[in-house]
């Protein structure tokens, strides 16, 4: 009988960090004019940005457009990008910045309100029966309780596994404010769960 243990947090980081140091080499060999190393860093990030901005914005239909922006900023600047830091905090930046551009340009536009049903239809889309659904939901619920500086630095440590130093340079303010939302968070969850 084969049985499956789960990894091991040393294990996860390490896996983490070799992804983080594949993504970075990947972004420098775009940078000197690679394609395939192009294709790779966007198909090895992709997904963190996705998960990122989707936190991030409150407009699901809006997260693909902010990711593919994300990603064409990106590419319109690895001339400027030296390794510093790793290519995921460093594209995770973009992406929040991304983001604040797309709040402020809406904000700028007059919004229409449709007095369709829309959270019915809305209801009537979701999935059901998929394992996991009903707690993702929960999950996106009790983020949402959050204020958004707490939110941010959880989803980014928490969820995203960056290090609290690579969330401090991606959120723009110090390890130490990074870690002490990450904790007033994590007691809030802990409040409403428990």
């Amino acid at each position: 009988m084969i049985t499956s243990t789960p990894p091991a947090p040393a294990d996860l980081r390490t896996q983490r960090e070799s992804a983080d140091a594949s993504a970075t080499a990947w972004a420098l060999a775009a940078r000197a004019g690679d394609a395939d190393a192009v294709d790779h860093f966007v198909r090895a990030l992709h997904h963190d940005v996705l998960r990122y901005v989707s936190y991030l914005c409150a407009d699901p239909q809006a997260v693909d457009d902010l990711a593919q922006d994300t990603f064409l900023r990106a590419l319109g600047s690895l001339h400027r990008f030296e390794g510093r830091s790793s290519a995921r905090a460093w594209l995770l930046s973009i992406a929040r910045r991304a983001v604040i551009d797309g709040f402020r340009h809406a904000a700028a536009r007059p919004r229409r309100y449709d007095g369709s049903d829309w959270q019915a239809a809305a209801e009537r889309a979701q999935p059901r029966g998929v394992p996991g659904f009903d707690d993702g939901i929960v999950l996106l619920d009790l983020l949402a309780t959050l204020p958004d500086e707490r939110r941010e630095a959880f989803v980014l440590t928490q969820m995203l596994g960056l290090s609290y130093e690579e969330a401090a340079l991606v959120s723009g303010c110090p390890v130490g404010t990074v870690r002490s939302r990450v904790a007033r968070a994590r007691a809030v969850l802990v409040e409403l769960v428990g």
